[in-house]
């Protein structure tokens, strides 16, 4: 009896280890395919770039930061090796300089930078090696070689959480790098609140903190109080021999906001809870799109890219609702106050994808942006257009409309008549219907003027996106006028070079002209002819018909992806080159579908196979990417296009269909409904469509189907 006693008791425990290892597998089904230091490995292969990097020149291909952050949250916590970067970590840097707390990737943010120290060097910063880092979503871990310190790093919305393990306990410090920061930062204050805690402020980004450690603060130095060149540093009190933790909150309103975020979010809170909290969330996102099918480097690559996603905006409302509006006063406000969207890059597919899978962020993104609006006079746009426009009419067409759609319809109305705000020279684009730009002799990559026809192709579509609005409110007179702009891209169509070409006041066309050279705002916002001579996504059966209809649209574009990049030219994010065709900047991203258009998708399907399969994930680490991946569009790409549906006009709710990476997807749509995506065949050539059951017509689909779930086959040879 005894013997069976025991055998049961021991088959008892194999059973209970087995349940217990299946649920922790289960709680990483997902975040154990996502690679956070994809996309901070530097891009170099000149045969992918298009030309030589000059010396001391780094590509601006990723800019990621591998740090660990929650969706969309307001502390992304990450380590900083260095300052002026993209995303201050640069994967072939051997030196940490310090974990900072808010990250982009885009030459701003890395705040408040914390560098735990034992018997500091002259220089702050330690060596470290990759084969002592490890990253997860909501988890960071590196050991500082110089320093002999294991950190590991976790984080909630508004909070990060420290945890460094001390080889020598004897003379432990923290640094707070206060004077540094992508931001320019021209003062800042810290202070001790009792004996574990510190309190401070840094200006750039106007961040202000509140931070507890586990361990006794003996002494507080600062050098250059508030300068730039100025830093505070913690001596611990010695005899303690736990790790040492310390806890941040955050705020963009008040210290003591900070302070009750962390209060909120951490509170007593352990490492090892937060850290599992962290990863439950990233879980529930990244499993709304479960796949079969598809090799291990693919599915990496999707939910790498699925994750670095939902990155941004961020959140900077705190837990008491309070948030610093656009004219500098506190605001209690009834939604999550979010940054601006990255609006040039991301409403062509990021947005969208934010939507369909977290639309209560879109919603109150939306209502940040309207709240801008109504207080600058203007709806924000970010750096170039006006896509504010396509962003909220493409969720407004989506069903996310619980919001004041009239309130944000005159504030677009004001971005597309009135001078001196959302859209430089608009007057010129009413009254012409395209901008010139001046004739300048010699005009080289970083020539200053217009961008003239990157403005008129990018104000066309936001007219009509604007109009799509106007049509859903009942106001036919704006919908028409705005519609009849829609077309002003052909005012900016050569018939005799066939380009999308520059023009003066007087109406001539600028010359000389050389289609293949880049510029960042002359005639053309960091492109060149080629890249945005197909863009009317609109209006695609109009641009065709420029071309003189479907055989000249095809043999343009066939140019476009063989005509052979000039290496001489180099503007450093026109990089990754398909013949003209630039993978690593945003205006042409919607060309490689394009022949769909003309009943060629198999055309498009081999440009689209080509960027999936050898532009992401690159490099002998296997960590570089084509381009900028700052705010998550070239990301959203991916994740779009390796699925097999693409918001090809983002403003309209449909999508076009390619050839997905993978034989089945199950999309869990907001309604909680399934989007069920099968290819049963090997080929890469798309036969046929079938929509529930049913031989879909052309090439798209509706949006009805993450309203009300489906079942989409698509047949290939």
């Amino acid at each position: 009896m005894k013997t069976l006693t025991k055998h049961f008791s021991i088959a008892l425990l194999m059973l209970l280890l087995a349940l217990s290892n299946a649920q922790s597998q289960q709680k990483t089904a997902f975040t154990k395919y996502v690679n956070t230091f994809i996309g901070t490995a530097p891009l170099t292969d000149p045969k992918i770039l298009g030309y030589e990097l000059p010396e001391g020149w780094r590509s601006w291909a990723g800019l990621c930061f591998p740090g660990s952050s929650l969706p969309n949250a307001m502390v992304q916590l990450s380590p900083m090796t260095e300052y002026g970067s993209g995303a201050g970590y640069e994967y072939e840097d051997d030196t940490i300089l310090g974990f900072t707390h808010t990250n982009k990737g885009h030459w701003n943010l890395c705040n408040i930078p914390i560098l735990p120290m034992s018997k500091p060097k002259p220089k702050f910063g330690s060596k470290f090696s990759h084969q002592k880092e490890h990253a997860a979503p909501g988890f960071y871990q590196v050991y500082l070689d110089d320093y002999q310190i294991d950190v590991s790093l976790t984080s909630t919305l508004r909070c990060g959480y420290h945890r460094y393990e001390f080889k020598d306990n004897s003379d432990r410090q923290i640094l707070f790098d206060m004077g540094k920061a992508n931001s320019r930062v021209s003062r800042w204050n810290l202070s001790q609140d009792g004996d574990f805690a510190v309190q401070g402020f840094q200006s750039g980004e106007n961040v202000y903190f509140y931070a507890v450690l586990n361990t006794k603060i003996a002494k507080l130095d600062k050098i250059d109080d508030g300068k730039r060149t100025g830093y505070a540093i913690l001596h611990l009190e010695n005899g303690a021999t736990q790790p040492v933790e310390l806890k941040i909150g955050l705020s963009f309103v008040s210290t003591e906001n900070a302070k009750q975020n962390l209060a909120d979010e951490i509170g007593g809170q352990s490492f090892s809870q937060i850290r599992t909290a962290a990863t439950k969330q990233w879980e529930a996102l990244l499993s709304n799109i479960q796949v079969k099918g598809g090799t291990a480097k693919q599915k990496e690559l999707l939910y790498s890219s699925l994750y670095r996603s939902f990155l941004w905006p961020a959140l900077r409302s705190d837990v008491n609702g309070e948030y610093k509006d656009a004219k500098g006063q506190i605001v209690k406000g009834e939604f999550r106050y979010y940054t601006e969207p990255s609006l040039w890059d991301t409403y062509r597919n990021k947005d969208v994808l934010l939507g369909l899978v977290t639309p209560d962020v879109t919603l109150d993104v939306i209502k940040s942006m309207i709240d801008v609006g109504e207080k600058r006079g203007f709806m924000p746009t970010f750096f170039h257009g006006d896509h504010g426009t396509s962003s909220v009419a493409g969720a407004y067409l989506r069903g996310i409309d619980n919001f004041d759609i009239k309130s944000a319809y005159r504030v677009f109305l004001r971005n597309a008549n009135v001078e001196g705000g959302a859209r430089p020279f608009i007057s010129e684009y009413i009254a012409k219907g395209y901008i010139s730009d001046p004739d300048v002799k010699n005009p080289h990559v970083e020539t200053k003027a217009k961008a003239g026809v990157s403005k008129t192709l990018e104000y066309a579509y936001d007219d009509y996106s604007l109009a799509q609005i106007a049509k859903k409110l009942g106001d036919s007179a704006n919908y028409k006028t705005l519609m009849a702009r829609s077309k002003n891209y052909k005012n900016v169509f050569d018939p005799a070079t066939r380009f999308m070409r520059g023009r003066l006041e007087n109406g001539d066309w600028i010359t000389p002209f050389n289609p293949q050279y880049p510029y960042y705002e002359y005639m053309y916002r960091e492109a060149n002819a080629w890249q945005v001579s197909f863009y009317a996504p609109h209006d695609m059966k109009g641009l065709i018909e420029l071309y003189g209809g479907p055989k000249g649209f095809e043999s343009k574009l066939d140019s476009l992806f063989t005509v052979p990049w000039n290496p001489k030219y180099i503007a450093r994010n026109v990089e990754t080159m398909i013949g003209q065709y630039c993978q690593g900047n945003q205006p042409d991203h919607e060309a490689p579908f394009a022949y769909t258009f003309i009943g060629k998708p198999e055309k498009s399907q081999k440009i689209i196979d080509k960027i999936l399969n050898e532009l992401y994930g690159i490099g002998k680490e296997g960590l570089a990417l084509s381009g900028m991946d700052d705010a998550g569009e070239m990301s959203s790409w991916y994740v779009f296009t390796a699925l097999g549906l693409y918001p090809f006009s983002a403003t309209d709710p449909t999508y076009i269909v390619t050839a997905p990476l993978f034989d089945e997807v199950k999309w869990k749509t907001s309604t909680g409904k399934i989007v069920t995506i099968s290819k049963p065949g090997k080929g890469r050539a798309i036969t046929s469509i079938q929509v529930d059951g049913k031989t879909n017509n052309g090439y798209f689909v509706s949006h009805d189907l993450f309203k009300n779930g489906g079942k989409i086959i698509i047949n290939t040879k």
